[in-house]
């Protein structure tokens, strides 16, 4: 052996004895080893709470759900294409000159949408969405059999964005209805619809209602507007509008309306109008055409930490009284105070700013209501509110069957050639406005037609120098367009009609100047 070799073995031997040492010690000192922190995690893990593991059977029972929910709804969901043809407002041309001209010609205008809508009931009443029908011409509805049908427009009411339309046949399949009220976070929702048009009709998606009771601004688009959505991340597109948000069980909780993106398409949120406030508007619109609520004449928002705080509420709740429509407020005329709190209606509890919204506006005009609101330092007051009626059509504009003017107020404005909007207290928060609220107010002239008998006379809204502003039609005062309507209930064509118009000016005191125009009636 040679020397080399006898110096390897003793250094390997060393070490041999020198691990099984090391080892020893170790385990007189009871150091943890690796297998010790093992054993521990271990026994730990199996102390703890354990969460079932995932049923393999449960995930295929809720994929049969959709299934089943999807093949239930899916016949009872439509296409809605709306059209509405439009004049354009072209150069116009001297007489003869057409010919010469025809890129200048006047040509009519079609404007076409679409959206979704639901069955409601076997002789074809179908719920939608006000915008998706408002100032169409010409309603056309397409079923899941592919059928096609016109359609009437029953009603509209843009306060809730909801509309009822019908179709002539029977024996439709429709849908259930469910409780929008009782729905949960976190729920399965699908919602249903035809998105980005009709080469994606009848679409399936699926999600979780995702929040309640959700307020959207920039969809307020009237002063008396109801919010109340529910949000969803089932996927909603532009097309969706009307369709239903259906549960697990296939029943109705919403209709689809919007979606909160800066694309317009999807983006992870959509928004659907609770069906128990959808079914209101609903009997109401199919009973009388128009919905009727009532109001308290407040402007009201959430109430915050400081206003809480200041009138000593533990939790912050309630709605906080921002303003009054006017001094005839049926809220004003009970006492009811700016910074109030209103905490309870009838003896329930008011949380939220579209709690009290629905609450008040479907009861009736003429109702009392027992409110409770806190103030400053603490203050309880027990209030009784006798509601009034929210205006309607005549006294603002608020379409019940449609986004233009129906009926007898439109045709009379025709014979003008003009289109008007009143004056709401609203107006008055504007400084260039405010003179002519403190006047009494008057009909706002927003559209004069170029061909129409005022073209030229009258100013509207988008001339530089409008609008003008009809405060009396043949010594009749007009502050709404019902009593336009009144004044030119006697008015034929080749009538001369006299209009005291308030115009813009710098010379007068209050920057308005009162003058006579004389029309002749077409």
């Amino acid at each position: 052996m040679s020397v080399r070799t006898r110096d390897w073995l003793k250094f390997g031997t060393l070490v041999a004895i020198a691990f099984v040492f090391g080892l020893a010690f170790a385990s007189t000192l009871s150091l943890p080893n690796r297998s010790g922190a093992t054993e521990s995690i271990a026994a730990a893990q199996a102390a703890a709470p354990r969460l079932p593991p995932p049923a393999l059977k449960s995930t295929a029972d809720l994929g049969d759900a959709f299934v089943a929910v999807a093949e239930h709804v899916k016949p009872a969901v439509v296409f809605i294409r709306s059209q509405h043809v439009e004049r354009a407002q072209d150069q116009r041309l001297p007489p003869g000159f057409e010919d010469f001209f025809p890129n200048l010609r006047r040509r009519p205008q079609v404007e076409q949408g679409s959206g979704s809508g639901f069955i409601v009931s076997g002789d074809g009443y179908i719920l939608t969405n006000n915008h998706v029908v408002a100032g169409a011409d010409k309603v056309t509805v397409k079923l899941y059999d592919k059928r096609e049908f016109t359609a009437k427009v029953v009603g509209t009411d843009p306060n809730t964005d909801v509309a009822v339309i019908k179709i002539d046949t029977r024996g439709l399949p429709t849908v259930q209805f469910g409780n929008s009220d009782s729905t949960r976070v976190g729920e399965w929702a699908l919602a249903i619809g035809n998105p980005l048009g009709e080469a994606f009709a009848f679409t399936v998606t699926a999600g979780i209602v995702s929040a309640k009771g959700r307020l959207l601004a920039g969809l307020q688009q009237t002063r008396y507007a109801i919010q109340d959505f529910i949000q969803t991340d089932a996927a909603i597109n532009p097309g969706n509008s009307g369709g239903p948000l259906v549960n697990i069980r296939g029943q109705v909780i919403g209709i689809n309306s919007a979606i909160a993106s800066e694309t317009g398409f999807y983006a992870g949120y959509g928004f659907a109008i609770p069906i128990n406030l959808a079914r209101t508007v609903m009997d109401q619109l199919v009973k009388t055409g128009h919905v009727e609520r009532a109001v308290m004449g407040i402007g009201i928002v959430d109430a915050d930490e400081n206003d809480a705080a200041a009138v000593g509420l533990k939790q912050i709740t309630g709605v906080v009284v921002k303003s009054f429509t006017d001094d005839n407020s049926p809220a004003k005329k009970a006492g009811i105070q700016l910074g109030d709190v209103i905490v309870t209606l009838d003896g329930e509890s008011i949380d939220n700013t579209p709690q009290l919204q629905q609450k008040v506006a479907f009861k009736k005009p003429g109702d009392a209501v027992q409110i409770t609101v806190l103030r400053q330092g603490g203050e309880r007051k027990a209030l009784t509110v006798r509601l009034a009626r929210a205006p309607s059509e005549a006294d603002t504009d608020v379409a019940s069957a449609g986004a233009k003017p129906k009926g007898e107020a439109s045709t009379k404005e025709e014979m003008l050639g003009i289109s008007v909007q009143p004056l709401t207290q609203d107006d008055a928060q504007n400084p260039r406005l405010k003179p002519v609220i403190d006047r009494g107010g008057g009909l706002v002239i927003t559209d004069v037609a170029p061909d129409g008998p005022a073209y030229g006379r009258l100013r509207p809204a988008d001339d530089q120098f409008g609008p003008d502003i009809i405060v009396a039609v043949n010594g009749t005062p007009t502050r709404t367009r019902a009593a336009l309507r009144e004044a030119l209930r006697k008015v034929k064509p080749g009538d001369v009609v006299t209009l005291q118009v308030l115009s813009r000016t710098g010379d007068s005191s209050d920057g308005w100047l009162g003058q006579v125009v004389r029309i002749r009636a077409r």
